[in-house]
């Protein structure tokens, strides 16, 4: 079954195309990433399926309701963490869930055994007590999945709910997602963190409004243009500057502490590398193609975007 369905989905600021011309499914029980920069219409796109805002055009169904004629039936069935979701500081963990167990309806029988899975299940259990406003960031991301979580939402839409959370909270974070999934809640979630994505079982790579790809991770990776070189070398950031400037490829940059080069001759450049290092002074320590990770392919997708732009987007079923 189809947990969510876009068709023509667009929305338009003025002049400005925030979403434009959106076409995907996501299927129930299963993790979806929409993934892009910042301004590229995550958060636009989350609203819009939410019912927080309506589009300009095209359409758009959540477990097969249709977001703009039956708005609050929608609301049932989701669950909606937002950027900046409303915890209320002053407020204790579990009087924080308890007002979204009311704001919901959620019926007082049942409540405290559900807020008492939702605690174990988070690992908030020994911080109920404590004021929303004292809790680490990674702690309050738990603390705002369980109150999405407490009327038992059958989709749960998270908009970049990892932000700026420490890598630790961040992995607990995606365990709890994957806890979800056994049971039965289709997870839509954004995020600029390309590892993140990697976790999805599929993705749509999303660019100033508009649908670059859709598919598996896997199946994304064949967009990459050329073949990646992995260069380590001392003073990587200072050699990164270096080959710019006198080595021709598709695109050179820096990840962590090794430098991508992105080529369509990979002879030719494998050539070239060590012998511009080696007029800069730098100590070449090992140079090899490896295969492209998701944030590989979005770089070079972007670099070359004009011409994927005009291609019709993989698998966006």
């Amino acid at each position: 079954m189809e947990a969510l369905k876009l068709v023509h989905l667009t929305r338009s600021f003025g002049a400005v195309r925030a979403v434009e011309d959106l076409n995907f499914t996501v299927a129930s029980g299963e993790i979806f990433g929409l993934v892009g920069p910042d301004g590229a219409g995550k958060t636009t796109t989350m609203r819009l399926l939410t019912g927080v805002m309506e589009p300009s055009g095209g359409e758009a169904w959540v477990m097969g309701k249709h977001v703009v004629r039956e708005a609050e039936a929608v609301k049932d069935d989701i669950g909606y963490m937002s950027q900046r979701f409303g915890l209320y500081p002053d407020l204790t963990v579990d009087e924080n869930i308890h007002f979204y167990a009311d704001l919901y309806g959620v019926p007082a029988r049942g409540r405290e055994h559900k807020i008492h899975d939702l605690l174990s299940f988070s690992n908030l259990t020994p911080f109920k007590k404590r004021q929303a406003g004292r809790l680490s960031g990674g702690m309050k991301q738990k603390l705002g999945l369980a109150c999405a979580l407490i009327h038992t939402p059958k989709v749960l839409f998270l908009d970049e709910p990892t932000n700026g959370v420490d890598p630790v909270s961040r992995r607990d974070f995606w365990r709890i997602l994957y806890s979800l999934l056994k049971e039965g809640v289709t997870i839509f979630v954004s995020t600029a963190y390309l590892d993140e994505a990697e976790r999805c079982h599929r993705v749509a790579l999303l660019h100033q409004g508009r649908l670059l790809a859709c598919d598996t991770p896997d199946r994304v990776k064949t967009l990459m243009r050329g073949t990646i070189l992995e260069v380590r070398v001392n003073r990587a950031r200072e050699a990164a500057v270096l080959l710019k400037q006198r080595v021709k490829a598709e695109s050179i940059g820096l990840f962590g502490d090794r430098i991508h080069v992105v080529t369509m001759d990979r002879v030719q450049t494998a050539h070239e590398v060590p012998a511009v290092l080696q007029t800069g002074g730098f100590t070449l320590q090992g140079l090899r193609p490896i295969e492209p990770s998701l944030e590989d392919v979005f770089v070079s997708v972007l670099t070359s975007e004009g011409a994927v732009s005009q291609r019709e987007p993989i698998n966006a079923r």
